[in-house]
């Protein structure tokens, strides 16, 4: 909710209500992966879509017993994971506190911040069309960004229109919080829709669950326009004038731009 203050003339001014944001732990087995600041909402599915992005685990099924705990200090969001798969976390540990600007802050190796996420299929044909329709319900859906302002959304489209949306202070919290909220759905007829700036790390994450398709607002960095051309994935942004594709492939033949 908005607040009053006064201006250097005495005047009341109002002042606009300001999105939350904290320190947000997700835990896995125990063992802490992450810590890093985001809205503290839909947690539970934040826990399952870094999983997913992450590598930790192929299907958000495989993230059980989650559940989130207030603290003082911020969140903590627990899960468990089969054994083998909390290898991954012991291997990829991010414990550092990450600034809501940067999708790879913590990380060990600079090697992980390039690593190549795998290939994905070519988009589903058509789904190009869409977009805009997609842009529009995105927009309308995001409440809370009517509420508090300066709040990210990403969203996930098909030929039906927009299925689903998660929203965050940060733009890969709010990926991670879509892709956790998409659960175990089959994902190879549809793209996402996201309002940031495409960056590599965006890229990473959709490759990783087989996204095909990254639409934004945006214009994208060479790195993740080169990285989207080698995965085979589409990467698109929305512009007043037309939709241009940074990479796209078409009939497994890149074309990057």
């Amino acid at each position: 909710m908005s607040g009053v203050t006064t201006s250097k003339s005495g005047a009341p001014m109002t002042v606009d209500a300001l999105p939350e944001e904290q320190p947000v732990a997700l835990v896995f087995n125990g063992s802490t992966a992450a810590v890093m600041m985001a809205s503290p909402f839909d947690l539970p599915d934040f826990l399952r879509g870094f999983a997913c992005s992450e590598g930790i685990v192929t299907r958000g099924s495989e993230v059980t017993e989650v559940t989130a705990i207030r603290h003082e200090t911020g969140f903590e969001v627990r899960g468990r994971i089969p054994e083998e798969r909390a290898q991954a976390v012991d291997a990829r540990r991010r414990a550092a506190v990450g600034p809501v600007g940067c999708g790879l802050c913590g990380i060990d190796s600079l090697a992980q911040a390039s690593a190549f996420p795998g290939q994905v299929a070519p988009m589903e044909p058509g789904l190009m069309d869409h977009a805009r329709a997609a842009l529009a319900a995105l927009t309308a859906g995001q409440k809370r960004r009517e509420d508090v302002g300066a709040m990210h959304a990403a969203g996930f489209f098909d030929a039906t229109g927009l299925v689903t949306l998660r929203e965050d202070v940060g733009r890969h919290n709010a990926l991670d919080k879509l892709i956790g909220a998409l659960g175990d759905r089959d994902l190879s007829k549809g793209a996402v829709l996201i309002t940031s700036r495409l960056s590599v790390d965006l890229v990473q994450k959709c490759a990783r669950v087989g996204l095909r398709g990254l639409f934004s607002l945006s214009s994208p960095t060479r790195a993740a326009v080169d990285l989207a051309g080698r995965c085979g994935m589409t990467l698109c942004v929305i512009r007043r004038e037309a939709i241009v594709p940074y990479a796209h492939a078409q009939t497994g033949k890149e074309t990057v731009l």
